[in-house]
């Protein structure tokens, strides 16, 4: 009798279990057609676009997301950085828009502010700027906001014309 009879049997056990798992999965049994197209299926399931095909042109292609593009107004986020350099910046994300400080005094003041603002929008307007304003015993009156966004809008205005004029 053979002594490595016994073990030829377990491998070939092994093999035969091992290529029947691989014939057990989620494409089994399926044409090359229905492969394909089952995964586009699962691709647009999770949220990935689902490309009937591809080629090197695609390359070439725009297809940038527009979730990731920068759409803030450059003038107004210059602006706000330098209307507010008196104050340490904390977070800057210009994907958001958003520019969080801490607390600073301004140059000639006694009292400690800090900010947070928001450019919404890329056009040059009042309405894509949201500033936010405390001071550490609450937030800031009115006119004290009002005045600082005039500030930021007219340094932002005069950054627009210097930029045109070159």
């Amino acid at each position: 009798m053979n002594p490595h009879r016994g073990t030829h049997a377990i491998i070939t056990c092994a093999l035969i279990a091992t290529l029947a798992g691989c014939s057990s999965g989620p494409f089994a049994k399926r044409s090359v057609s229905e492969n394909r197209a089952a995964a586009q299926a699962q691709r647009a399931a999770d949220g990935e676009t689902a490309r009937t095909q591809s080629s090197f042109w695609d390359l070439f292609r725009n297809a940038d997301n527009p979730n990731v593009t920068v759409t803030v107004n450059k003038y107004i986020w210059q602006a706000s950085l330098e209307v507010l350099d008196f104050l340490p910046i904390e977070t800057v994300d210009p994907f958001t828009g958003v520019i969080a400080t801490g607390y600073g005094v301004p140059p000639g003041g006694g009292q400690g502010y800090r900010a947070t603002v928001l450019v919404q929008d890329p056009a040059l307007d009042a309405r894509s700027l949201k500033l936010s304003l405390q001071t550490r015993n609450g937030t800031v009156s009115a006119q004290t906001l009002r005045t600082v966004e005039e500030a930021i809008l007219t340094r932002a205005r005069q950054l627009r014309v210097a930029a045109s004029q070159l």
